[in-house]
């Protein structure tokens, strides 16, 4: 008779320690917090981003653009360090005879799964608000761009009445030809 995949899931947790699941979760807590940290501080440097185009302060604008990409640097970092310990989690599971292959998601619900109440609560909390403040973060950046595109093309079209002779083109300081294409910049994938 197959067992099912929650029953096999909670037999090999069963066999792990209490302070091996508890040491994870205290990992994966402590890199939650600091994600979320990040995307907080990510959503006030997008916010001084905005404010300097608006003010046209471009040394500002491109100060704020080195501390998000800091901030997109340390963000990485910590994915990295989220994913290697959901690899030492699931490596666990497998050396207790769990044997299914998870995404980073399915880890991250198995891991909670197997935690007591109070440590669940808070840890799926924290994941939630991270997720939330992510989502934010990325419909700022989208208005950003959406605003941008409006400024470039407001320009382009008023460039191609005044100099119908570029044929709309427009240049960069350095004399390339400017691409079109804006885009958000992506987080993280795995959400």
């Amino acid at each position: 008779m197959k067992q099912s995949f929650m029953f096999r899931l909670l037999s090999a947790a069963l066999q792990l320690q209490k302070t091996e699941v508890y040491m994870i979760y205290e990992k994966c807590r402590d890199i939650l917090l600091k994600e979320c940290e990040l995307i907080q501080n990510a959503g006030f440097v997008q916010e001084k981003i905005r404010q300097a185009v608006s003010d046209k302060e471009w040394a500002v604008f491109e100060d704020n653009l080195s501390a998000m990409n800091s901030i997109q640097s340390k963000m990485e970092n910590l994915e990295h360090e989220r994913e290697q310990l959901f690899t030492v989690f699931e490596t666990l599971l497998h050396q207790k005879g769990f044997s299914e292959t998870l995404d980073a998601k399915g880890r991250f619900y198995k891991l909670v799964a197997l935690l007591p109440e109070n440590e669940r609560n808070e840890l799926t909390s924290i994941y939630r608000s991270l997720k939330m403040e992510a989502i934010k973060l990325k419909i700022a950046n989208d208005a950003l761009f959406v605003y941008l595109g409006e400024i470039k093309s407001t320009l382009k079209d008023f460039f191609s009445l005044a100099f119908p002779e570029r044929c709309g083109k427009m240049y960069t300081k350095s004399g390339a030809h400017y691409s079109n294409e804006l885009s958000s910049v992506v987080l993280n994938r795995s959400f």
